[in-house]
C-alpha cells in the first residue's frame, strides 16, 4: 500500500512539474509572440517612412502612391496595437506563471558489490529500557548501515631466510637455493613491479609522479632504478 501511495505521489509530482514547464513555454511563447510583433510594427514604420521620403524628394505623385501610403498608415497603426496587446498578455502571463514545487524522489542507493569483506561492528546494546528503566528488555531486530571503507596501501619487506648447514663428515655446506626474482638480482618483488608497470601502462601514469607518490608513503626510489 505505501508503494502505491508513493508511486501516485510521484506521478502527482511529475504532473505537477509539466503543467510548470508548460507554463513556462506559454510565456515564452507570448513574449516571443510581442517581439515579433514589435518588429513587424517597426518594419511597416519604416517602409512607411520610406514611402514618404520618396514622396517629398520625387514631388506630389499619382492618387494610387497617395492611398497606398494611406493604407500602409493604416497597418501600422493595426499593428502597434496588436504589438502592444501582445506585450500586456505577455507581461500578465509572466506575472501569473508560478512553478508548483514537488518532493523530488530520493535515489534508490546501489548495492555494495557481494565480494567485498564485511566488517561487522556491533554497538553496545542498552541494558535497560530508554522510557521507563526497566531491565526487562528483548531484542526485536536490527539496523544495518553499511559504509565502504578503504584501507591504505602497506609497504612490506619480506625476508626470505636461507639456513647454512655443516656435514660433520665430509665438512660440506647445504644450503638451499636462493629464491627466484622476476628480475635478476633485483629487490623489486613481483607485486611490486606489476604495479609499477600497470600504472605506466595501464593508468598512463609516468613515472615520475610514481617516484614522487612513493616518496610521499615512506619509499625513496630513484627515477632511473624505476625506468631501470
Amino acid at each position: 500500500m505505501s508503494d502505491t501511495a508513493s508511486e501516485i505521489a510521484r506521478l502527482r509530482a511529475a504532473l505537477a512539474a509539466s503543467e510548470a514547464r508548460a507554463e513556462a513555454a506559454e510565456s515564452e511563447l507570448a513574449q516571443t509572440r510581442a517581439v515579433v510583433s514589435t518588429s513587424e510594427a517597426m518594419i511597416k514604420h519604416l517602409r512607411l517612412e520610406i514611402a514618404k521620403l520618396r514622396r517629398e524628394q520625387y514631388g506630389h505623385s499619382s492618387e494610387r502612391r497617395t492611398r497606398l501610403i494611406d493604407q500602409m498608415e493604416l497597418q501600422l497603426e493595426e499593428l502597434e496595437a496588436a504589438a502592444t496587446e501582445d506585450e500586456i498578455v505577455a507581461e500578465k502571463v509572466a506575472k501569473t506563471t508560478t512553478v508548483t514545487g514537488f518532493e523530488r524522489r530520493r535515489p534508490a542507493r546501489k548495492p555494495f558489490p557481494e565480494h567485498l569483506p564485511r566488517e561487522r561492528v556491533v554497538i553496545e546494546a542498552p541494558t535497560t529500557c530508554s522510557c521507563c528503566g526497566s531491565d526487562r528488555i528483548l531484542k526485536m531486530g536490527e539496523d544495518v548501515t553499511e559504509t565502504l571503507e578503504v584501507i591504505p596501501r602497506q609497504w612490506k619487506v619480506i625476508q626470505t631466510v636461507r639456513e647454512k648447514f655443516t656435514c660433520r663428515q665430509c665438512e660440506k655446506i647445504s644450503q638451499s637455493p636462493a629464491p627466484f626474482h622476476p628480475t635478476p638480482r633485483g629487490w623489486a618483488g613481483p607485486n611490486l613491479l606489476a604495479m609499477i608497470i600497470f600504472e605506466k601502462f595501464g593508468q598512463h601514469q609516468p613515472l615520475n609522479r610514481q617516484a614522487e607518490r612513493y616518496a610521499k608513503e615512506g619509499i625513496e626510489i630513484s627515477l632511473s632504478t624505476l625506468a631501470d
